[in-house]
């Protein structure tokens, strides 16, 4: 009944904001189309321009154009907003040499700043040190420790840390691919030595098998429950050994927001305390299209950990995503156009 009349709540409160949000741009209209140009892969735009996106979008005056990769692409446009998640080198330069050029360009979002969320070793770092702590919460990180090479060093290098078994191992770089996305369990010192660096070993925090996804877009958040590795006993502990592995386990499949799960388990963590920690994320981190793996603590109510971020995650499985997505490219061009007259404007994220 609790989880039922929370959910509630939150759809409220989201009607509302989009009530809000409509009726802005009614009274301030776009003097013409957005152009959005977008540079994805084959298996994003599948996932990401549905055509529930492209229709509602077209409505409110938005245009999807593709960009083509073989062209220059300040030969390309006039574009409002770019939106890209391609990887390599060469594409990040491209990027950034478009930035300085066209500045009236909003690009979505900056190479370097991806770059962080890419990589494990500095993923988490501007979670750490905020150490965000108020009267709804605490938000940490688990301990961790990086392996770059030699398996065999494990077991000493975890020692010398004092982490705690179970740990959590997960490739070092995050580059799209399901690879990047998969994790093992290592129950025993011994079976450290299997693992294949580099890596990133998390200490285990047992959390009720769910964790919260939070998605970002701009202002706003959304948070979906999913299931999650069940927790492991001191019993299990001390009688399982070797490396247990997963693949991607917080998927849309895994979806949890429907289960009958107990209150201390599935009860969201408090909008207040999130609403903070994603404003100080999209400042430190520059990103403005990122989720948040949350998890909480079994046996506590308020104490939270980050255990992953992701850019530009996969949006078309958040609930209401094309309303949510359309209004913060709106948004974007407004605050340009106020900047333009004059008027005074929240200073946007670079």
């Amino acid at each position: 009944m609790r989880l039922k009349e929370e959910t509630e709540f939150f759809e409220e409160e989201e009607e509302r904001e989009q009530t809000m949000v409509a009726h802005k741009f009614s009274l301030q209209p776009m003097m013409k189309g957005v152009v959005v140009g977008y540079a994805l892969t084959s298996k994003k735009i599948k996932s990401f321009l549905q055509p529930k996106l492209e229709r509602l979008a077209r409505n409110k005056g938005i245009l999807f154009v593709a960009i083509d990769q073989h062209r220059p692409l300040s030969d390309q446009g006039p574009f409002d907003i770019v939106l890209h998640k391609l990887s390599g080198k060469e594409w990040r330069q491209i990027l950034e040499d478009y930035r300085q050029t066209h500045p009236e360009v909003t690009v979505l979002d900056p190479p370097d700043a991806i770059q962080q969320v890419h990589n494990r070793q500095f993923m988490l770092q501007e979670v750490a040190d905020l150490n965000l702590s108020d009267a709804y919460g605490t938000v940490g990180v688990p301990r961790q420790l990086v392996i770059k090479k030699d398996p065999a060093s494990i077991p000493d290098a975890v020692n010398k840390a004092g982490l705690r078994l179970p740990l959590v191992a997960k490739p070092l770089v995050v580059d799209g691919s399901a690879k990047s996305h998969e994790l093992s369990l290592a129950y025993d010192q011994y079976s450290l030595r299997i693992l294949e660096p580099p890596l990133v070993l998390q200490e285990f925090v047992n959390h009720g098998g769910v964790l919260f996804k939070v998605y970002v877009v701009g202002e706003a958040i959304k948070v979906v429950r999913r299931f999650s590795l069940p927790d492991v006993s001191k019993r299990e502990l001390s009688t399982n050994a070797g490396v247990f592995r997963f693949p991607r386990v917080s998927c849309a499949a895994a979806s949890a927001d429907d289960a009958d799960l107990d209150p201390g388990i599935g009860e969201l963590p408090p909008r207040p305390l999130l609403e903070r920690l994603a404003k100080e994320l999209r400042r430190r981190l520059g990103l403005r299209l990122f989720n948040l793996d949350i998890i909480r603590e079994h046996g506590t109510r308020d104490r939270f950990y980050v255990i992953d971020i992701n850019y530009f995650p996969g949006y078309g499985k958040m609930p209401e995503y094309e309303h949510i997505f359309t209004d913060f490219l709106l948004s974007l061009v407004q605050s340009k156009y106020k900047k333009r007259a004059g008027k005074p404007v929240e200073e946007p994220v670079r």
